[in-house]
């Protein structure tokens, strides 16, 4: 069974920083594309940063320079870096597997920039 775990999530000041953590179960991590989506209230789900099976990234422009996705494959967990913070990147953060165009998502973890 493939599931993933989000953590990390939290409170935080603008220009702030909080790093998010995604572990992933199952052998097929390390063959996954790992991405990260967000979802603000009454707002559609949007993708924030991608990293591909080969370390390839791909950024929402609204985060480029600011956020910064990695992964460790003997830890089944891609983590998302987010510096200089601000209130509209208030949403609930979401971990997506993919592998072989099926996808498997996280629960969600919660953001909260405010002052």
């Amino acid at each position: 069974q493939v599931q993933s775990v989000e953590s990390g999530g939290g409170p935080a000041q603008p220009g702030g920083s909080l790093r998010l953590s995604c572990v992933a179960s199952g052998r097929i991590f390390s063959l996954s594309s790992m991405g990260w989506y967000r979802q603000a209230p009454g707002k559609e789900r949007e993708l924030v940063a991608v990293i591909t099976s080969g370390g390839s990234t791909t950024y929402a422009d609204s985060v480029k320079g600011r956020f910064a996705i990695s992964r460790d494959n003997a830890k089944n967990t891609v983590y998302l870096q987010m510096n200089s913070l601000k209130p509209e990147d208030t949403a609930t953060y979401y971990c997506r597997q993919t592998f072989l165009k099926v996808e498997y998502w996280g629960q969600g973890t919660q953001v909260t920039v405010s002052s």
